[in-house]
């Protein structure tokens, strides 16, 4: 496992991710494990090192061990965003940690993280918080005609069906922020926009609902990260589905 040397030139930067663990366990299994999803990991020893290939490297997210020589995931997450030529400065950073105490989960969240992975991570917790924060495949259309009409039936049924969507998703769009401080409701909203989605072709938004909702089952905390992807691609549908004539 080559962890030095002469950095990548990452073809996908949505895909490059820093992982930083003094634990080589860790590393190998997260090494493994983001190769597995699709992502390009690079790999840090210490927390001197991360800020390092933070600083020179461009990278969508960086899961950052709370305890390392050289600086744990706060300190190198403060370095980074203090620092304006940094080029991860505005990367989605995660924190990873063995033990995650409330008071520990709020001082991370409160520093920037988008969300907390408690060690030994499943791979799915590593899906669903990345999807969450960082989006999902680029290849999924926003809408899907061909799925929305063998969902629904036939075209009426689904410019119907579309129509009450985009208005449903305005009021969503409206609400986002005051659910975010509900978790639970949240959850319920995007496991009913799922069912909907399915109904309508909305490959993409439907997607990223299934994302929010996973990872906020698994962290029960709504971390801005995650809001404003999903919000992105809410959005996104919104632009696209049809409205109703006046």
């Amino acid at each position: 496992m080559v962890e030095y040397g002469t950095p990548p030139s990452f073809a996908s930067p949505g895909r490059a991710i820093l992982v930083a663990d003094d634990d080589a366990p860790t590393r190998q299994f997260l090494d493994l494990a983001l190769r597995s999803l699709g992502y390009q990991p690079m790999l840090a020893e210490d927390g001197a090192r991360a800020v390092s290939l933070g600083r020179t490297q461009s990278f969508a997210a960086m899961l950052l061990d709370c305890r390392m020589p050289g600086g744990g995931a706060l300190t190198v997450l403060a370095a980074l965003r203090g620092d304006a030529s940094a080029l991860s400065r505005g990367a989605v950073a995660l924190a990873t940690s063995a033990e995650v105490p409330a008071d520990l989960r709020d001082r991370l969240l409160g520093a920037g993280f988008a969300g907390v992975i408690e060690k030994p991570c499943q791979i799915t917790s590593l899906r669903h918080a990345l999807a969450a924060t960082l989006g999902i495949d680029e290849d999924l259309g926003v809408l899907d005609d061909e799925l929305g009409h063998a969902a629904s039936g036939d075209a009426r049924t689904l410019l119907a069906l579309r129509q009450l969507l985009r208005e449903e998703l305005t009021e969503l769009d409206a609400a986002l922020d005051a659910l975010a401080d509900r978790p639970t409701e949240l959850i319920e909203r995007m496991h009913r926009l799922r069912s909907a989605c399915g109904f309508c072709g909305t490959a993409r938004l439907g997607a990223q609902a299934k994302a929010l909702q996973n990872h906020l089952l698994e962290t029960r905390a709504v971390v801005p990260a995650a809001i404003d992807r999903f919000r992105i691609e809410l959005r996104k549908a919104l632009a696209a589905l049809p409205p109703r004539p006046a």
